[in-house]
């Protein structure tokens, strides 16, 4: 069989490769055409070379089409990934530190929170420019699996004003199963679970072993656990308190909630720096930082070492590659993917994002009713829609008062700050990002002539956040090779990886 799957934001080495191999990995892909596209011509250019060779030393007859031009990529795609961070790791320092001289200490800072909510405002128009090439030159049928943050925004956003069916895909789902079933004593095969909420808090709602129902043995089990009663603390408190395990990594959770990230002398009580996922302060930007710099310097190496072999054994838990797979074959799939809810779940707005079981078959991606979420879960969830309602209309429409109001409604920012302090905190983003967000120019200019005109509210400028790991140099990556490679080619970073000194 044969058809055409497009990557754009392909010089993203960690998922580019790993989803290609996911894909090429299934025997009835062996003929499907493959392009890749991305602004960064020299990252394109490094992933594009790595790819070719994994595919030429498996023997299959493909040849990439790796191009700058978005259109001639998108033609005739039957499918389209989406991995682009839109601002680079330029743009998502700013959205980490100058939130932190305000006092919002953020551990990723990519999907809720003052960080989240700019991306939002970088990435979604950039994405509507995608849909519309999609609807004008792809496959009629084309189907736009998106893996780039703020999930749910971005895929409320294609969905609503892109006009282009759109499917959010994210990995928490797969790892707190396997938290799970460790706290448990089981295999991960053994434990079914079904998970329902928002991207980033969702709810392992049923946790079933031969029929039985587990959900009430795992809070001791982790608060037993030798590892995850010391790294996952906030997750563990919110099972304690809510009920019902998060999906979410401890980091990760810390910075949606109002609770535990608010007080600088307490942010210490509830993260583990033992991984950068469990809280660190900027930890995401710093394994990306260190990434991308390795990546670059490093890239010869890369192409000495052996080729990634496409074993169906190996494939990743990614849910892409299994999607198009049920899709073109027929086999079935079972997993969690992002949504227009349209009463999926019965006490979460119909036009918000949830994350929530399907399955995936000749037929298409089918999604039954999941019912009410426990009333304390979703009025977590719904405390998030909120913001990215507002969020999401704010970037569409260039409106400068509804950022305002996500960033007030938003759970951290609001706990931390007043509403002058998050006026000019939204002052200062918008003029830090004024070259990705075109939509905002008049509130950009009117924001330049508060900030010029002086009786500003100070703010913390130096302050690092709680938890600041310094980002290592190329040379002290280079003292473990094997881990820095690894990191550096990794689509999930939020695995086991040496903390900074």
């Amino acid at each position: 069989m044969s058809f055409k799957v497009a990557f754009i934001g392909a010089g993203s080495i960690g998922f580019t490769r790993n989803l290609l191999k996911d894909l090429l990995s299934v025997p009835e892909f062996h003929n499907i055409q493959i392009a890749f596209t991305d602004i960064n011509e020299r990252n394109l250019s490094m992933v594009t070379q790595l790819c070719q060779r994994d595919i030429d030393a498996n023997g299959l007859d493909i040849k990439i089409q790796a191009t700058t031009n978005r259109r001639e990529a998108l033609k005739d795609a039957k499918y389209v990934f989406n991995l682009v961070r839109v601002g680079g790791l330029e743009a998502f320092e700013l959205d980490v530190n100058i939130p932190l001289k305000y006092g919002i200490d953020q551990c990723v800072g990519d999907t809720l929170c003052a960080g989240g909510i700019m991306y939002g405002q970088r990435g979604i128009p950039v994405m509507l420019d995608f849909c519309k090439d999609i609807r004008e030159v792809a496959h009629p049928d084309c189907l736009l699996l998106n893996y780039s943050n703020p999930n749910a925004m971005v895929t409320w956003a294609c969905n609503k004003y892109g006009k282009v069916k759109t499917i959010g895909l994210c990995h928490g789902v797969q790892h707190g199963h396997q938290q799970i079933a460790e706290v448990l004593g089981l295999q991960q095969d053994e434990v079914d679970i079904i998970c329902a909420g928002i991207n980033h808090q969702t709810w392992y709602i049923s946790v079933k072993h031969k029929g039985e129902d587990m959900t009430g043995k795992l809070l001791e089990g982790f608060e037993k656990h030798p590892v995850y009663s010391k790294t996952e603390k906030v997750r563990i408190d919110m099972l304690r308190r809510f009920g019902y395990y998060s999906t979410e990594s401890n980091g990760h959770l810390s910075e949606y909630v109002p609770w535990y990230r608010k007080r600088p002398e307490e942010i210490m009580d509830w993260i583990d720096l033992s991984d950068w996922i469990h809280g660190e302060t900027g930890g995401y930007l710093r394994v990306c930082t260190e990434s991308r710099n390795w990546f670059e310097t490093d890239f010869p190496n890369w192409l000495k070492e052996e080729p990634k072999k496409f074993d169906p054994e190996k494939r990743s838990q990614e849910h892409g590659s299994y999607i198009v797979e049920s899709l073109e074959t027929g086999r079935i799939y079972r997993g969690h993917f992002n949504v227009v809810n349209n009463g999926t779940i019965t006490n979460l707005p119909d036009d918000a994002i949830v994350e929530v079981p399907g399955y995936v078959d000749y037929n298409g991606i089918n999604i039954p009713k999941v019912g009410d979420l426990p009333l304390g879960c979703a009025a977590v969830c719904n405390a998030s829609i909120s913001v990215q309602r507002l969020a999401v209309e704010a970037a569409v429409h260039g409106d400068d008062m509804l950022l305002r109001q996500a960033m007030m409604m938003d759970p951290l920012v609001g706990a931390v700050c007043n509403p002058p302090e998050i006026w000019q905190l939204v002052d200062e983003m918008l003029v830090a990002q004024e070259q990705w967000l075109p939509q905002y120019k008049t509130a950009i200019e009117e924001a330049k002539k508060r900030l010029a005109s002086g009786n500003l509210i100070p703010t913390k400028d130096d302050y690092e956040g709680a938890a600041r790991l310094k980002t290592k140099t190329v040379e002290e990556m280079a003292k473990d090779r094997k881990a820095a490679s690894e990191l550096a080619g990794a689509a999930d970073k939020s695995k086991k990886q040496p903390s900074a000194e």
